[in-house]
């Protein structure tokens, strides 16, 4: 589904000898999946991290318990955290988060299709976006999440000779 958009990912970071981590919550691997269907992925794709709950976020991302607990597990500051952690961990160029709520289970404060993204770097200061895709349906939410962070990855870098502008 993600075929071309992933390959454009591949070539440029590998081009710019430039190395990719993700750190999963809401998709559950979908974005490492789709990155690694492409040949020689492993020129650019280090690892991802699944972090399905609060416990794997704070054992192997470094996400603070008291900030899961203070903010949950879908927010700005959390994306944030998962991608710097992910970054530190893997010691990669670049670590991509993503956290929100899929469907069903959505709150007053958090619907259906509310989805953060984190992207870190080891040149840049981190950024987050928040997305808000609507009810659309676990699945189509899932699908919509991956799509915005690989826009994300290929946005980070324009042309195979540029570093990492996020």
């Amino acid at each position: 589904m993600f075929q071309d958009q992933c390959a454009t990912i591949i070539e440029r970071y590998r081009t710019a000898g430039l190395t990719i981590a993700t750190a999963e919550s809401c998709t559950g691997g979908m974005l490492s999946g789709a990155l690694t269907q492409i040949a020689g992925s492993s020129d650019v794709f280090d690892r991802g991290f699944v972090t399905y709950s609060y416990p794997s976020k704070t054992k192997l991302l470094g996400v603070p318990s008291d900030m899961l607990a203070e903010h949950g597990a879908v927010s700005a500051t959390v994306a944030q955290a998962m991608a710097t952690g992910a970054l530190s961990q893997a010691q990669t160029s670049v670590a991509i988060s993503i956290t929100g709520v899929a469907g069903p289970g959505a709150s007053e404060h958090k619907p259906e299709g509310l989805v953060y993204f984190g992207l870190a770097s080891n040149t840049a200061a981190p950024i987050t976006v928040k997305k808000e895709f609507g009810a659309l349906g676990r699945d189509q939410v899932r699908q919509a999440s991956v799509a915005q962070a690989l826009d994300m990855l290929l946005g980070s870098i324009k042309n195979p000779a540029q570093t990492i502008n996020i």
